[in-house]
C-alpha cells in the first residue's frame, strides 16, 4: 500500500497543521515568523494553493492549530 499525499490548501487549517507536525517534528511553532511559516507550508508535499491567496489571519490560524496540536502530543 502506498502513502497518498493529501492535497493541501490555505483554508485546510487542520490538515496543513498536521502536515507541518509530520514534516517538522522538532520545530516549535512559536519560534516561526509568519513569512517563514508561509514558506514552510508552500514546501509541504501536496500543497496545491496559490501562494498569493494567503492572509495573515490564515497563517495565524495555522500556527495556532499547530501549537495546540503539539501540546497534546
Amino acid at each position: 500500500m502506498t502513502d497518498q499525499v493529501l492535497e493541501l490548501y490555505w483554508d485546510s487549517t487542520y490538515a496543513v497543521a498536521t502536515a507541518l507536525i509530520d514534516a517538522y517534528p522538532e520545530q516549535n511553532p512559536e519560534d516561526i515568523g509568519l513569512y517563514e511559516l508561509a514558506a514552510l507550508v508552500e514546501e509541504l508535499p501536496g500543497f496545491q494553493d496559490d501562494p498569493s491567496l494567503v492572509t495573515e489571519q490564515i497563517l495565524l490560524d495555522i500556527q495556532t492549530v499547530w501549537y495546540e496540536e503539539t501540546m497534546t502530543l
